[in-house]
């Protein structure tokens, strides 16, 4: 029995979830979870469907019956088969701790991707990466060969026919062009405190402000540098107790599951852009335990 998932996204209006669910019982699939959103404010309509289908229907099948349907309320639709796994190339630099949380969780089944590649501008992780029989790429980024740069890491992403870049505490400025090719397919994470500290040692600047929260939050990359529609966010409590290094520490572990938990609803089709912000659908029970895991 094929496991499938539908995505959809159009204006608002009466009677497209019934459908839906019209198309899909008549073509011998059984909905196994369903989410959907109206927002009035935009007047956009998002929708999540996850469906078996009972009669061995294929997917090339499903997809060209449903374009009837979907011209009537001139939908934005995609099919995805759940057991094709997303290809993944992940991009680090110096901090290794989201990376090192990403390939824990695709080695024990929890993040299942397809992990084409991972790339770097230092050879600090080379040896890790290559002992999970995962490709590794040193590209040096300097101002100087900055485009050039991009050029091979782009060469990567289309040779391999990578479907998400996740920058794993990537410590480089991607380019206007790279972030408008990629648009909805990079995924980042940064430290979120209230007040926002920027430049070096966020977290020592953070600790002689006597902050109480500190936390993550996970965005899609676009060209306004940090200014994504945001995915994930997360935030720990602090002490006048705890040391700087408490508060590295502390926000290393939150930035990891915060990123995990945004690659992990991109990679299940959650997330559905709306504007400058995002709708992102629950995980179904079955998924949930193991997103959750730390």
């Amino acid at each position: 029995m094929n496991t499938y998932c539908l995505t959809v996204t159009c204006a608002t209006t009466r009677g497209i979830v019934a459908a839906i669910a019209g198309y899909l019982a008549r073509n011998g699939c059984n909905i196994t979870d369903s989410s959907q959103f109206d927002d009035v404010q935009t007047g956009r309509f998002f929708m999540r469907v996850s469906f078996t289908s009972e009669e061995g229907k294929d997917l090339d099948n499903l997809i060209k019956e449903f374009g009837a349907t979907a011209k009537a309320f001139d939908m934005a639709f995609t099919f995805h088969d759940e057991k094709e796994k997303m290809k993944v190339i992940i991009m680090v630099s110096r901090f290794g701790h989201c990376l090192n949380d990403l390939l824990y969780r695709w080695r024990i089944g929890a993040l299942p991707i397809e992990i084409v590649a991972v790339i770097s501008n230092h050879m600090d992780y080379q040896k890790v990466v290559v002992n999970h029989d995962i490709p590794f790429h040193c590209i040096k980024v300097t101002k100087e060969n900055k485009p050039e740069a991009e050029a091979a890491q782009m060469r990567i992403v289309e040779d391999s026919g990578t479907e998400l870049i996740v920058l794993a505490r990537y410590m480089q400025v991607l380019s206007d062009a790279m972030c408008k090719k990629m648009s909805g397919r990079i995924i980042n994470i940064h430290h979120s405190f209230l007040p926002s500290f920027k430049g070096a040692n966020p977290y020592k600047q953070a600790y002689e402000r006597g902050v109480k929260l500190i936390g993550a939050t996970s965005h899609y990359v676009t060209a306004d540098l940090d200014e994504g529609p945001i995915i994930e966010q997360d935030t720990i409590r602090v002490t006048h107790a705890q040391s700087p290094d408490d508060y590295v520490s502390l926000g290393r572990d939150v930035e990891s599951q915060v990123l995990a938990r945004a690659v992990h609803a991109h990679i299940h089709h959650r997330v559905f852009l709306n504007g400058n912000k995002t709708v992102v659908f629950p995980a179904s029970p079955g998924s949930y335990a193991s997103e959750r895991m730390g």
